[in-house]
């Protein structure tokens, strides 16, 4: 029992002593050597793997000063807390007690055993390294594994990332080229406008200059036109002055030598007179001596002188009371201006042959100009109305039925009083003009004249048609304060005479003013006619109506022989380049003239002919005359319608 405990304390302390030499190889175990601390002659040498493990697996078993002593060979000595080991640290005690229980199990009976446990205690723990170690390399195996699979999740996340950062790079480059195609674009687009509208503004610039330039030279023309016009009135005008002067100084020259012959033969004349007087004085002086010397015949001749006075003075009397009463019985009256029939019943019969003669005339002027009413050229629709008018006049007489009054109505100068003449004429009627402004001056003769003048229209077998011009003259409302108690005498002598319908005389009036007209004499007529001023086609007929009368047929007239021998024959005006084209021009430029204002223009164009030196007419001195014409109508509308306005 005491042996076994002897053994167990032998082990223990061998087991003590072992593990510190195990330690101590352990610490030594990068030194240069190995140290076994068994001194027996077949001691185990350890597997070279032990130091390598011991290096790997225990690094922190070593001292400091072990450590910092195999790693630095500097000149500074170890650090030594045990004073009993040596300089390197290691201790020998140890070591001899390790070797003296070394010796204790080598002399002890059970040494054997105490090897094959120790031995199989370092074979475990051989087998516990081993195995540690194997665990070391598989899980370095895996580590090594896992840190393969890391670097290729690393290297794969790098590549993804990469692939990535090089989409993002590539969309980034896309959208930075898109964004520069689209500034690029948008300045493109931003320049081309501002070139479009560079180019706007200055193609506005270009027409403004143009218009502006074209502007002058249209000022500059007219100017040019302007000048060349005065210039040329005032060549014509200093051309009819010198004319007028020339033919003047050659009927100065003309009148001297006529005067002269008149003047020989006045002096041979009065020679001859002188001479006869002479001779006849001589008689009567004799008769006269003869007659004073005889008393008887002196008587005689006083008597017979005194009778024959008085004779000539009562027939002389007697035939003015005589043609007085037969001129106031049968004669026209007063207030007629002009009528187709003659002055006297006897007349009538040359008036009407020259009337048939005319009417021949104005049949073939019509039918030339190709308008039923002569020189009167109407709208057709008026025209038609007063050819409908003539027709039921003539139809109305033939079946001895009542006339129908009318009323004709317009601005001045539009062919009232000749449509008149006219509808007379065609109708079969004769014809008798009167003017209202005639009556106001009679005074109290008004009423008077008023009844003789429809006495006198009763006794026409045919009829007659009583125009009565400027009606409103006389035929005003009887309530004006203005009006004379004459003149209203006079509307109601003439509303007397025409109260009922009348189968002898038709009554035309014809006024500028309507609505001035007595209701009275409103109530009285039964066709209104109203006259406008004439439109395009109607101005351009006149135009060409007036050319043919006042230039064409100018100078043309026939004339007795008598007349062409003492008088000097007018030139013919030649026609130049004035077609139907520029008489439309003209027709369209004379907007707002009446007949008369056109036949007066066509009577300033042949004075205007006659004034020049050719006598010739061209489309420039047409247009000339037509120009001037035309401004001074609006200046005559213009003044009108400024006293239109003071007025109102």
């Amino acid at each position: 029992m005491g042996r076994t405990s002897e053994i167990g304390g032998l082990i223990s302390a061998l087991a003590a002593s072992f593990s510190f030499s195990q330690s101590n190889l352990v610490s030594f175990a990068d030194g240069p050597f190995n140290f076994s601390p068994f001194s027996s002659s077949n001691p185990s040498p350890s597997p070279p793997q032990t130091s390598s493990l011991s290096d790997q697996s225990q690094p922190s078993a070593l001292p400091p000063s072990t450590v910092a002593g195999s790693g630095e060979s500097g000149p500074r000595a170890p650090r030594n807390d045990n004073p009993r080991t040596t300089s390197s640290g290691f201790d020998p005690e140890a070591l001899e007690r390790g070797a003296k229980a070394l010796k204790e199990i080598a002399s002890s009976s059970h040494a054997k055993k105490v090897f094959e446990s120790i031995k199989t205690q370092e074979a475990t723990r051989q087998a516990e390294l081993a195995a540690k170690a194997a665990e070391y390399k598989a899980m370095q195996a895996q580590a090594e594994t896992e840190r393969q699979r890391v670097v290729y999740d690393e290297q794969k996340k790098l590549a993804q990332h990469q692939a990535q950062t090089k989409s993002q790079m590539a969309r980034y480059e896309d959208e930075l080229a898109r964004k520069r195609m689209q500034a690029e674009n948008e300045y493109q687009r931003a320049r081309n406008q501002e070139l479009v509208k560079l180019q706007e503004e200055s193609s506005i610039r270009l027409e403004q200059a143009r218009r502006a330039t074209e502007e002058q030279i249209q000022a500059q023309r007219r100017q040019t036109e302007r000048e060349k016009a005065e210039v040329e009135r005032e060549t014509i005008r200093v051309r009819a002055m010198a004319e007028a002067e020339g033919r003047a100084h050659e009927a100065k020259l003309a009148e001297d030598v006529n005067r002269r012959i008149l003047k020989d033969r006045a002096n041979a004349e009065m020679e001859k007179w002188v001479a006869a007087i002479n001779t006849t004085f001589e008689h009567i002086g004799g008769g006269l001596r003869a007659v004073l010397t005889d008393q008887n015949k002196l008587v005689v001749v006083v008597g017979g002188v005194t009778a024959l006075a008085a004779g000539i003075y009562t027939t002389r009397e007697g035939a003015r009371v005589i043609w007085s009463y037969v001129d106031r019985i049968l004669g026209q009256p007063s207030l007629i201006r002009e009528s187709s029939k003659g002055k006297y019943p006897w007349s009538g019969v040359f008036t009407r042959s020259f009337r048939t003669l005319s009417s021949g005339a104005n049949k073939g002027s019509a039918s030339k100009n190709g308008n039923g009413f002569g020189d009167v050229i109407l709208h057709p629709s008026l025209q038609k109305r007063i050819e409908q008018l003539a027709n039921a006049t003539a139809n109305t007489k033939s079946h001895q039925a009542p006339f129908r009054n009318m009323l004709f109505y317009g601005p001045p100068g539009t062919g009232k009083t000749m449509a008149a003449r006219e509808l007379a004429q065609k109708s079969g009627l004769d014809y008798a003009l009167m003017t209202g402004g005639d009556v106001a001056p009679l005074g109290s003769q008004a009423v008077t004249k008023i009844h003789q003048l429809f006495d006198w229209a009763k006794k026409s077998r045919r009829g007659l048609l009583l125009f009565i011009d400027e009606a409103d003259a006389f035929l005003c409302e009887r309530n004006k304060t203005y009006m004379s108690e004459a003149q209203r005498s006079a509307l109601n002598a003439l509303l007397f005479r025409t109260g009922d319908q009348s189968k002898d005389i038709v009554l035309a009036l014809a006024t500028n003013r309507p609505g001035d007209l007595d209701s009275a004499v409103a109530d009285r007529i039964d066709e209104v006619l109203e006259f406008p001023l004439p439109q395009t086609e109607e101005r351009f007929k006149l135009l060409k109506l007036y050319l043919d009368k006042y230039i064409a047929q100018a100078g043309s007239r026939k004339s007795g022989w008598l007349q062409n021998l003492f008088k000097r024959q007018p030139q013919k005006i030649e026609i130049k380049g004035l077609t139907d084209d520029i008489l439309k021009e003209a027709a369209e430029r004379t907007e707002g003239f009446s007949g008369r204002e056109i036949a007066k223009l066509m009577a300033s164009v042949q004075a205007a002919v006659y004034g020049s030196q050719n006598c010739v007419l061209d489309s420039a001195l047409f247009r000339e005359v037509v120009d001037y014409k035309v401004a001074e109508h609006q200046q005559r509308s213009k003044l009108a319608s400024k006293s239109d306005e003071k007025s109102a």
